[in-house]
């Protein structure tokens, strides 16, 4: 892969972030990270803001080609209305600076027409409603501000994270979660695919190791 194109990553100091920026790297991207706090990054072009403000999202993607994000709440815990708040904004500078694409994780909790969700998955849906309803309702907002836009996102909705440098082979789907769990490092290589593969471009695949 050619090193002229930069990527914007938010939420690469995160548990599944880290491994991304790694892989990001191993296939010689130039990388451009939003840190809520000043923290060095190897090799990589950093902007200090946060997610909340839209000024730091312009000069994080400003000369970028593409977004990704691993967002998490983060520690401390940011507001549970964080992702579509993210959104939003990541939304509103990709029009201003004329990228196009979006590549962003969430949970398998989000909704969306397509579903045929097993008794498995609609369980863990059902208790995320119950157990986080302020954040769950918030990534499902964010969804829709997906669908809503004109932008090329891929919506990558995932089950457990297993942090480890193992990469089984994973299996994506429309329909309904193919497995309860998925490498970070998996992970970390499908997303870094997805940045330049129209396969899923405007929709929200669920992915879990085979």
């Amino acid at each position: 892969m050619t090193t002229s194109f930069k990527i914007a990553v938010i939420g690469g100091t995160g548990k599944s972030g880290t491994y991304l920026v790694e892989e990001l790297l191993r296939r010689s991207f130039s990388l451009r990270l939003l840190l809520r706090r000043p923290h060095p990054v190897m090799n990589v072009e950093t902007v200090l803001g946060n997610v909340t403000e839209p000024d730091a999202l312009y000069r994080l993607l400003s000369g970028c080609d593409a977004v990704v994000s691993t967002l998490g709440l983060g520690q401390p815990p940011s507001e549970p209305i964080i992702f579509s708040q993210s959104t939003r904004h990541v939304l509103q500078a990709m029009q201003e600076t004329g990228i196009r694409r979006y590549v962003l994780t969430t949970g398998l909790n989000v909704d969306t027409p397509g579903d045929i969700k097993s008794q498995a998955t609609a369980a863990g849906t059902a208790w995320m409603q119950r157990t986080f309803p302020v954040s769950t309702a918030d990534k499902q907002l964010e969804y829709k501000l997906l669908t809503e836009s004109s932008a090329d996102w891929t919506l990558v909705r995932l089950p457990l994270i297993e942090l480890t440098d193992a990469a089984p082979p994973v299996v994506a789907s429309l329909h309904d979660c193919p497995g309860d769990a998925v490498s970070v490092t998996s992970l970390a290589r499908f997303l870094a695919d997805q940045l330049f593969d129209p396969a899923y471009v405007r929709q929200a695949p669920f992915l879990a190791n085979a």
